[in-house]
């Protein structure tokens, strides 16, 4: 069992795929005036009375004594208050976290000559935070001089490791309130004209990962209906929760990309979330991408040509290309496999899946359409600190991040189009699973007319069977009758028969036509028009001709021609 199925199935102990929650979307960045406070939530009078001033001073981290780091995010952010943290989950991440777990950060330094190397590992625990907090207060100066970007990538972030990292950047706290509650965000904060910038992207994207037991879950390949596998049978229509594909034990599951990114004259910096909780991609994982990239001739080109660190972030979101690219192909192919299933089978539980497939493909549509915004954000954002350097290099350094950006809009373009084309492929297997349900229910319909015949042809054979009776069973129910007439010595005569038969007669035929009077009268009948029925059927004959006699002699326009 591969290291991300083990993690996968430790993690839940069961069978049951991760859920994301779903986002917040107007909590997803410092535009928003009330961060964390929805219609229903009362203001904190304290902080609205408070006499400081919204920004506080700014901190050199060394006459504090660790005080701006151990109240972040209020000694940052004021307006922060502690039941916005409570709500935008920064509490519940810094009180918490499991302390017997280490946080791990993992370096990516890259130099002036666009070189990427590995500057080691950093463990950080209860015992030895004041050590990191020293260090991450020195790390400016402790940089090798021809540095140009470290990246970050945090495992098992802790709440102290989230404070520090925050107070010593003045990291907004949206990154952190997105980054955990799993919602696209992309902003710009802290813009200084000819220093600097920070810019934030957290976006959802689309991963293939195996099932953790894929080998306990092998079908035959002529199965005739999805509904047999028992991870179809469990799945419900939700959008936020795994996607299994059982043609290839592949779940396609939502993965997340939280990147801040610190541009500055001073010395750029990435910090990299990785969620411990959910299967997402891990630090180490993305760490070893990241290096990777810097082997590539085509981009070590682009590093060496210009020292803009949003290069470097460009690479983060290749990473989420590849995961949607290789998710989209996996989803073909179980479409195709889905196809094949149809002309074999005309099964109508088959449209479950298909519409369970849909509604993650809409879903899909719009987390396409997130990724490209964020792609757009980078293109629109320049990089402050490149106003430092000649015209003449920032200007090819904006060509160059521009290419690399349509490239990737491309990229997304494409993605987009195969997912519609995929969408219309969905479409026409449903038109054909109905065609084929149609089909096969006619057929049925025609054995049932066919039955039907022949019982109306024994029906009709025994109808005239009993015409042949019928004169016999009248003259032998009328032979039977107690009366005088026939049976000398009764009671009963003929004129009482028909003293007790016509008005029976009557008065079950007037009941009938009461009942069944609706389809003459009218809907609209009264129970007391439908009583005196006969009463009202006259009345009607009799507006019917009047109205008749009138349509003859109204005017025509002929007569008002002469």
């Amino acid at each position: 069992m591969s290291y991300l199925r083990r993690r996968f199935f430790d993690a839940r102990g069961s069978r049951e795929a991760p859920r994301r929650p779903p986002p917040s979307h107007r909590h997803n960045g410092p535009s928003a005036p009330w961060p964390w406070i929805n219609l229903h939530d009362e203001i904190d009078q304290v902080q609205l009375d408070s006499p400081a001033p919204p920004i506080p001073e700014p901190c050199d981290h060394k006459t504090c004594e660790g005080q701006c780091w151990k109240e972040y995010p209020q000694s940052r952010f004021p307006n922060w208050t502690p039941s916005q943290v409570r709500r935008s989950r920064i509490h519940r991440a810094i009180t918490e976290h499991n302390k017997t777990a280490p946080s791990t950060i993992y370096h990516v330094d890259v130099d002036s000559n666009g070189f990427f190397t590995d500057s080691g590992t950093y463990v950080i625990t209860d015992d030895t935070k004041e050590d990191f907090w020293n260090a991450l207060v020195n790390d400016d100066s402790q940089r090798p001089t021809n540095n140009r970007v470290r990246a970050m990538f945090i495992e098992h972030l802790s709440g102290p490791v989230l404070m520090m990292l925050g107070a010593k950047y003045n990291i907004e706290p949206f990154f952190f309130s997105s980054s955990l509650g799993w919602i696209p965000s992309r902003y710009e904060e802290e813009v200084r004209p000819g220093q600097g910038d920070h810019i934030t992207i957290t976006l959802t994207f689309l991963r293939p990962m195996d099932h953790p037991e894929g080998s306990l879950h092998t079908y035959p390949s002529d199965s005739s209906t999805m509904t047999s596998l028992p991870d179809l049978q469990g799945q419900v229509i939700d959008t936020q929760a795994p996607l299994f594909l059982h043609s290839s034990d592949i779940y396609l599951i939502l993965d997340l990309l939280a990147v801040h990114l610190i541009r500055s004259t001073d010395g750029n910096t990435i910090i990299s979330y990785h969620n411990p909780e959910a299967d997402t991609t891990s630090a180490t994982y993305l760490h070893e991408r990241i290096r990777f990239a810097g082997q590539s001739v085509y981009w070590q080109k682009i590093f060496q040509q210009s020292p803009d660190p949003t290069f470097v972030l460009l690479t983060f979101i290749w990473h989420a290309m590849y995961a949607w690219d290789e998710s989209l192909e996996l989803l073909y192919s179980h479409i195709c496999y889905i196809e094949t299933q149809v002309i074999n089978t005309s099964d109508l539980h088959l449209t479950r899946e298909l519409h369970i497939i849909r509604a993650h493909h809409l879903h899909y549509s719009a987390l396409l359409e997130d990724f490209r915004k964020a792609v757009d954000f980078v293109l629109n954002t320049p990089n402050p600190a490149m106003d430092s350097l000649p015209e003449e290099e920032r200007d090819s350094s904006r060509r160059l991040l521009q290419r690399e950006c349509k490239n990737l809009l491309s990229e997304i373009n494409r993605l987009e189009q195969g997912r519609a084309m995929q969408d219309k492929r969905l479409r026409n297997v449903l038109n054909l699973v109905f065609s084929s349900v149609n089909i096969e229910d006619s057929k049925r319909m025609r054995q049932l007319t066919e039955a039907a015949v022949r019982d109306s042809a024994a029906m009709k054979q025994i109808a005239f069977l009993s015409m042949v009776f019928l004169p016999a069973s009248f003259v032998a129910a009328i032979f039977s009758m107690n009366i005088r007439e026939i049976a000398p010595g009764t009671h009963g005569s003929l004129s009482h028969y028909f003293e007790t038969a016509f008005p029976l007669t009557i008065v079950t035929v007037w009941v009938v036509m009461a009942f069944q009077s609706k389809h003459m009268l009218g809907q609209d009948a009264t129970l007391f028009m439908r009583i005196f029925w006969p009463v009202t059927m006259l009345q009607q004959m009799a507006r019917k001709r009047r109205e008749a006699s009138q349509k003859l002699n109204a005017p025509k326009w002929d007569d008002f021609k002469g």
